[in-house]
């Protein structure tokens, strides 16, 4: 809500994203829906779960985990084949590192960006 009930901000909000670029081409080597999955593999250690999680096909998953990890040059997943437990996927410990800095980052980033859309709608609500 960026605005009293009424006003014609009211229904508006400001989303953002954070994508990954490649300095020279500007080419996306990790978009928001590759950190997404990335953040939902780490917490249920599952490319299963995670793909059904955010409603995407399991081969839709697997295919932003490959491409990020070519974009990237190093593997971001590792995979257990199941047994009676059943499989399971774990981030690598460059994929955990990532991870853990892009929470960071995003939540630096959510503190930053609330304090200035906070002034901005104030300025456009006088």
């Amino acid at each position: 809500m960026a605005g009293p009930k009424g006003s014609k901000y009211y229904d508006v909000f400001l989303d953002y994203s954070i994508v990954l670029r490649e300095r020279n081409t500007n080419q996306s080597i990790l978009t928001q829906e590759q950190l997404c999955l990335l953040l939902n593999i780490d917490e249920l250690e599952s490319i299963a779960a995670s793909a059904k999680k955010m409603d995407i096909s399991y081969r839709k998953a697997w295919e932003l985990v490959r491409r990020a990890e070519e974009e990237l040059g190093f593997p971001l997943v590792s995979k257990s084949r199941g047994g009676s437990d059943g499989g399971k996927s774990e981030l690598t410990p460059d994929g955990k590192q990532l991870v853990d800095a892009y929470r960071q980052l995003r939540n630096e980033f959510n503190e930053s960006v609330k304090r200035v859309v906070k002034k901005f709608f104030q300025t456009i609500n006088k």
